[in-house]
């Protein structure tokens, strides 16, 4: 949705602000490199106000060998087991790098803005410092982005190349705002896309407006959560959270356009509702492990995430 009064035609045509480029994101990578992925307190706000450390390296599985006395049953292998008839036991080992993981929605909603820049392009800023961040602290970079039709998986791997798939992947995905449907699918597909790439110790960054999640939604996050670290990035827009003065405004959905005025009781149920929806993701920070961060489309990307992720020496 676009409206129309407060962003002008050569806004629309430009660059970081309706769409945004694979150099501009390359270009920041300067930024990115000092932003601090390890070691980190999240500052988000939690129940409690408990302020939980990342858990760092991963355990990845290496073998099944027969069960022995005081193994963790929580281990169990039970496929193994079975086969066999015999007690087995899964072994792990320490993964050498953690996986940092961005999930990063592109639907249709996500390209709105009336200050800043478009949802879509604070999403893809925010996913490409996080990755120039892992690439700088020798993480193994992959994640997912996705649209209403559209789904680009990238496996976990480490070095600058992991990051520049990444970028040209934000990049394209910028420009995908005129595959508008009318029924938007919701994004429980994409999430339950991301438990089967996600292995146990990563970093995993949820960056999207969080619209329309689906009924599983609140399952996925616990199920992420029970093994990760989840940063819910949530991105909105000042229009979303209160309706202007009260006045005729005229509003454009893909093809369609039409207009309204708010009284107050409109604008009072309006920002009820914007304040039920994040209140409801903020509830999900009472899984351990789950964090909950805003930016608003007029806010400094960077700022943000350095506030939320700040680090505090040992």
């Amino acid at each position: 949705m676009k409206l129309f009064n407060t962003i002008d035609a050569q806004s629309l045509n430009g660059d970081n602000l309706v769409q945004v480029s694979k150099d501009t994101l390359i270009a920041l990578r300067s930024a990115g490199e000092g932003l601090a992925l390890k070691r980190s307190n999240i500052a988000a706000r939690q129940s409690g106000n408990y302020l939980s450390r990342f858990k760092g390296r991963g355990m990845e599985f290496d073998e099944a060998r027969q069960y022995q006395a005081g193994d963790d049953v929580r281990s169990l292998d039970w496929r193994v087991t079975a086969r066999t008839g015999v007690p087995h036991t899964k072994v792990f080992r320490e993964e050498r790098e953690r996986a940092v993981l961005t999930w990063v929605d592109m639907r249709p909603t996500m390209f709105f803005a009336t200050r800043g820049a478009f949802k879509s392009v604070i999403a893809a800023r925010a996913a490409a410092l996080i990755g120039w961040s892992a690439n700088r602290q020798g993480d193994r970079l992959g994640g997912l982005v996705f649209n209403a039709e559209t789904h680009h998986e990238l496996r976990p791997k480490r070095g600058k190349s992991a990051v520049l798939q990444l970028v040209q992947q934000l990049s394209n995905a910028s420009q995908w705002q005129s595959q508008h449907n009318e029924q938007e699918p919701d994004a429980g597909n994409a999430l339950a896309r991301l438990r089967r790439v996600a292995k146990p110790g990563s970093l995993i960054f949820l960056i999207s407006d969080f619209r329309k999640l689906g009924p599983q939604a609140e399952s996925h996050l616990a199920h992420l959560a029970r093994h990760n670290d989840v940063v819910l990035f949530h991105i909105h827009d000042p229009l979303e959270a209160t309706l202007p003065e009260r006045g005729i405004y005229r509003v454009a959905w893909g093809q369609r356009s039409s207009s309204f005025s708010g009284d107050k009781t409109a604008q009072t149920h309006y920002r009820q509702q914007f304040q039920q929806h994040s209140d409801t993701l903020q509830q999900f920070s009472r899984f351990p492990g789950v964090h909950y961060l805003n930016c608003s489309t007029a806010d400094d990307v960077l700022e943000k995430l350095q506030h939320g992720l700040r680090t505090k020496r040992r």
